[in-house]
């Protein structure tokens, strides 16, 4: 085995039906105004914009999604250690046909 670092690029696509986007921004307001968000009033106020007028909910479900919860993907193997995590959120048209139809499958 070569002792030069190997990385390996894991990607996941997933795609959500948003039933209540008031719910989703309401949620995501909560979890920015709270106290022991590491936020200063200014950045509040512009994220709490930002979830507010984004129609999508986008916006929102990004400041729910916890770092920790997309890392436990991978915190059970132990031969692999996790260097770079990045989330991106997204309006989408809906599941396409090809998705239907390899739903569940990995």
């Amino acid at each position: 085995m070569s002792d030069k670092p190997s990385f390996l690029r894991l990607t996941v696509e997933l795609t959500v039906e948003v039933l209540d986007v008031d719910a989703l921004q309401a949620a995501a307001l909560a979890e920015i105004r709270h106290p022991e968000a590491d936020l200063s009033e200014e950045e509040r106020a512009e994220q709490a914009e930002l979830v507010s007028s984004d129609e999508t909910g986008a916006s929102a479900l990004q400041w729910l999604i916890e770092p920790d919860h997309v890392l436990a993907l991978v915190e059970h193997i132990d031969e692999i250690e996790p260097r770079e995590a990045m989330l991106g959120v997204e309006p989408s048209e809906g599941p396409s046909e090809e998705d239907d139809e390899e739903a569940h499958v990995h």
